[in-house]
């Protein structure tokens, strides 16, 4: 049976925290200790805030390409900017609209950065991304002995609206292989990969929500577990094999 449990109380996460002994805090009074099946699901958000990656707007200045970008989009020049730079590519541009292939390989709108649920306080900033989000859920891991993966909401080709998926994974197999395997007819599996820190970060969004709920972290009891560990970065499909372009 599988069981979703929000982390309540957490609060806001500032640049420097302890983010392991915040989560550890939250985990003691919902009264969780570990069992198996069980993953530590951690929203970007609260990582990002805890690792400082705060960009202030103002500091920003757009060059000639954010500048032709943001006329086409319609998108502040600054934003742009931090686009371009968060990316390694910039796969769509039209009005509202900027998807762009971020440093670590994800297809995003916006290289991920985001200016909603990020505090009180100075308007004129973006988050961004983790440095790297499976070394930040590998530190989470070894601090907690959880499972972790690392939350973010993403949209998806050809289906409207967000489900929340793995960009960053510890202590589970992230992508678990079962080409080779039977079904239940005896034929062999020859695509079956099972993106199973995705199935895991979207089924804790039905607890931390995507808007004002601040929840920001859940654990899942009861997931299948079976394979080797293998990070989120395995579930990015290389460049070469865009199977859109």
């Amino acid at each position: 049976m599988i069981e979703i449990v929000p982390l309540t109380g957490i609060g806001e996460v500032q640049p420097g925290d302890d983010l392991a002994a915040t989560l550890r805090m939250a985990l003691e009074r919902a009264d969780l200790t570990r069992r198996a099946g069980d993953v530590l699901v951690v929203t970007q958000k609260i990582v990002s805030k805890a690792e400082g990656r705060f960009v202030a707007l103002g500091a920003v200045a757009p060059g000639e390409e954010a500048l032709r970008l943001a006329d086409i989009t319609r998108k502040d020049p600054q934003l742009v900017q931090l686009v371009l730079d968060e990316s390694s590519d910039i796969v769509r541009a039209v009005p509202h609209v900027l998807i762009a292939r971020h440093r670590l390989g994800h297809v995003m709108a916006n290289a991920g950065i985001d200016r909603s649920n990020i505090g009180a306080g100075d308007e004129d900033r973006a988050l961004l991304l983790p440095v790297d989000p499976d070394a930040s859920a590998a530190r989470l891991h070894a601090e907690l002995g959880f499972p972790v993966v690392i939350s973010d909401s993403f949209g998806r080709p050809w289906r409207m609206g967000v489900v929340a998926v793995a960009i960053g994974a510890a202590g589970l197999p992230a992508l678990h292989d079962r080409r080779g395997e039977m079904d239940r007819d005896g034929r062999i599996l020859e695509v079956t990969q099972v993106a199973l820190a995705d199935i895991v970060a979207t089924a804790a969004c039905l607890a931390t929500g995507e808007g004002a709920e601040g929840i920001p972290a859940a654990l899942l009891r009861g997931c299948p577990l079976d394979g080797p560990s293998r990070p989120a970065a395995d579930l990015v499909r290389p460049g070469h094999e865009d199977l859109f372009r």
